[in-house]
């Protein structure tokens, strides 16, 4: 039996979508299977079985699969690789991801990933704790990452990080100039009905999305604006600050999916920046700040000297 806890990106998703995003250690999991899974009784949702792959799955849902035989999951195994720790207690840590490192085993990328860092970091602990991580970052994406120690704190963490309580700020470099100071961008967004693997937005047909932008600084650069941009999720979807900008004019520098090229970046100029949130267990508030990674800091130093 497999469980699965509905995060961020699986808000309002497809029940068989939504397992196939989180059974990719699965070998027989494709999503045909997983949809013949669904049909014979195999999936409960809050202890309820399923039949429909098209039913939707909630923040929180807890989702059991009864695995066959023939899905044989993907072992991970600890390596040590080094981590950039920015918080750590008895419940959870925080940790600064460079950009290039893939969160989470697959079978394309099965070592090297920052979940194989955290079983070997969290070797020696106790009490059946085990490394669960709170959301993802995209592989090309920088910054912070949480991880729960527990099971019951990854459900809480959550909670408390989907809450109005918390804040997570991105930075991002973007062409083009921004019309106002700060902005909302509220756009549905859907996965591509002709590439799964990429996003859509859309003014009527998805879910329900929303991103503040604001103007840190502008520039010209090579002769055209550049703007350096705060952009703070209010919904956490798959590569909302991405899709909303560059369907809004103002393409991600680096971004091959949805942005343009831009010298001084090989991958999407978009950092996880800081995070505030209140502690599940303390209830004090945590304040989390990664600092830049290297070709932010050396594209600033030439283009934005005063940040």
């Amino acid at each position: 039996m497999k469980t699965v806890i509905a995060d961020r990106g699986d808000a309002a998703t497809r029940l068989d979508h939504m397992l196939r995003r989180h059974l990719v250690g699965a070998e027989a999991a494709t999503r045909t299977q997983i949809q013949g899974w669904i049909a014979e009784g195999r999936v409960r949702v809050n202890d309820v079985v399923i039949r429909r792959v098209a039913a939707r799955t909630a923040i929180g849902d807890v989702v059991a699969i009864d695995l066959p035989a023939s899905a044989r999951p993907l072992v991970m195994v600890a390596e040590p690789i080094p981590l950039d720790l920015l918080h750590e207690d008895d419940d959870l840590l925080v940790l600064n991801k460079p950009a290039g490192v893939v969160v989470h085993p697959t079978y394309k990328h099965a070592h090297q990933t920052i979940m194989n860092g955290l079983l070997w970091h969290g070797h020696e602990w106790t009490g059946g704790r085990r490394p669960s991580i709170v959301g993802r970052l995209d592989k090309q994406t920088s910054g912070i990452v949480v991880v729960a120690k527990s099971a019951d704190m990854h459900a809480a963490l959550q909670r408390v990080l989907t809450s109005r309580d918390s804040r997570k700020d991105y930075l991002a470099i973007v062409h083009g100039r921004l019309p106002e100071a700060s902005f909302t961008i509220d756009l549905k967004l859907a996965r591509d009905p002709d590439d799964r693997r990429l996003v859509v937005a859309s003014a009527a047909r998805g879910v329900d999305s929303r991103t503040v932008v604001t103007r840190v600084a502008e520039a010209q650069v090579a002769g055209a604006p550049i703007t350096v941009a705060r952009c703070r999720l209010l919904t956490g979807r798959m590569h909302q600050i991405r899709v909303h900008l560059a369907s809004s004019g103002w393409p991600i520098g680096g971004d091959t999916k949805y942005g343009q090229p831009m010298n001084g970046f090989d991958r999407q100029a978009l950092h996880s920046h800081r995070l505030s949130f209140v502690h599940p267990r303390s209830g004090m508030r945590l304040d989390v700040e990664a600092p830049l990674p290297q070709d932010f800091r050396a594209f600033f130093d030439a283009h934005f000297p005063n940040l």
